[in-house]
């Protein structure tokens, strides 16, 4: 496989998981865990599939593929360690890895749109982030650059995990090898991830509206 290849596979894992784990067997437990804690752990991977994912691995776990147990504890794991690996990398480099230099990896209009959803919901923005892309990447980091506790921040990090995990695999379980669902895979995929990120959307919408007015 070309870097190209390797790189479409990584992007969009969520459409070609049926392939991988026929390939991989056992090793794509990896592979998911890999995914799911970059892409929560590390600032600069918000690109990577994230609701999509669970769902999709939901959908071959019901096929008997992957064990949905081990699924979702690792998953959940993946999370947890992702999102406490970003709340150091905030803390311990802070705004100076916003700088000129890095400007071509971060976007200051991520960390600005994660900073107007802790303005609105505080400390559960760590929840909430978990079912929002791009935010789900950046509320961590923002977490650690504040003043929020790490204890306090622990605990809404393990609930938002678990909340994310449990419902996106559970949905692909039980609703992902329904006919219709299986006839549409590619459509259903695209229609989570609009809805996903429909709430950033609004709250962009909103914040320009805002700053219109005044």
């Amino acid at each position: 496989m070309d870097l190209q290849g390797l790189f479409d596979l990584v992007l969009h894992l969520d459409k070609h998981l049926a392939d991988v784990t026929r390939t991989y067997g056992a090793w794509t437990y990896l592979i998911l865990f890999l995914i799911v804690f970059c892409e929560t752990g590390l600032v600069v991977t918000p690109i990577l599939p994230g609701d999509s994912l669970l769902f999709a691995a939901g959908a071959i776990a019901a096929l008997g593929t992957l064990d949905p147990l081990w699924l979702i504890l690792l998953l959940i794991a993946a999370g947890v360690v992702g999102d406490g690996v970003n709340y150091h990398i905030g803390r311990y480099f802070g705004p100076r890895v916003f700088t000129d230099t890095h400007r071509r990896w971060l976007k200051r209009e991520h960390l600005e749109k994660t900073q107007r959803f802790y303005e609105k919901y505080g400390g559960k923005t760590i929840i909430i982030a978990r079912f929002v892309p791009i935010v789900r990447t950046f509320a961590p980091f923002v977490a650690g650059v504040g003043t929020m506790r790490y204890g306090r921040f622990l605990t809404y990090n393990v609930i938002g995990a678990v909340l994310w995990v449990v419902l996106f695999v559970l949905a692909g379980y039980f609703f992902g090898q329904h006919p219709v669902v299986k006839k549409n895979f590619t459509l259903v995929i695209l229609a989570i991830l609009v809805i996903s990120v429909m709430p950033a959307v609004i709250e962009v919408w909103r914040a320009r509206r805002t700053a219109a007015r005044s």
